[in-house]
């Protein structure tokens, strides 16, 4: 995925804060993937992962654990956006993206496995 792959850039080239905003995207767009199957769709980032999480992880379609990383993406996302005083560390950035990379396999997974589908 392009933006996972942004995102590892950025990290390599120390702008974590970039590095954060990108690996949260990542993983939002593939959970948009699996809400795009079912012709699901909303404008606000809260109610994209909430539908997520309420018919995909508490369903245990995924586990419980991706729901909680996601999670955590998105609070470190917003604060490194929009918090003046923000400082990313590169020990964050990497859990950061370790998380983004898990829901994005987690994802790839399931749809070739469930869907037949392949990216």
């Amino acid at each position: 995925m392009e933006t996972l792959e942004t995102a590892k850039l950025c990290m390599e080239n120390r702008h974590y804060k970039d590095a954060i905003n990108r690996g949260y995207y990542a993983a939002f767009y593939a959970i948009k993937a699996v809400l795009a199957l079912g012709e699901v769709d909303f404008k606000r980032h809260k109610d994209a992962v909430a539908y997520f999480n309420q018919y995909f992880v508490a369903t245990d379609i995924f586990p419980r654990e991706i729901g909680r990383k996601l999670g955590r993406l998105k609070r470190k996302r917003e604060a490194s956006d929009y918090d003046d005083f923000y400082i990313a560390s590169l020990d964050e950035t990497a859990e950061q993206l370790h998380s983004a990379e898990d829901i994005v396999v987690s994802v790839r997974i399931y749809l070739e496995q469930n869907r037949g589908i392949v990216i």
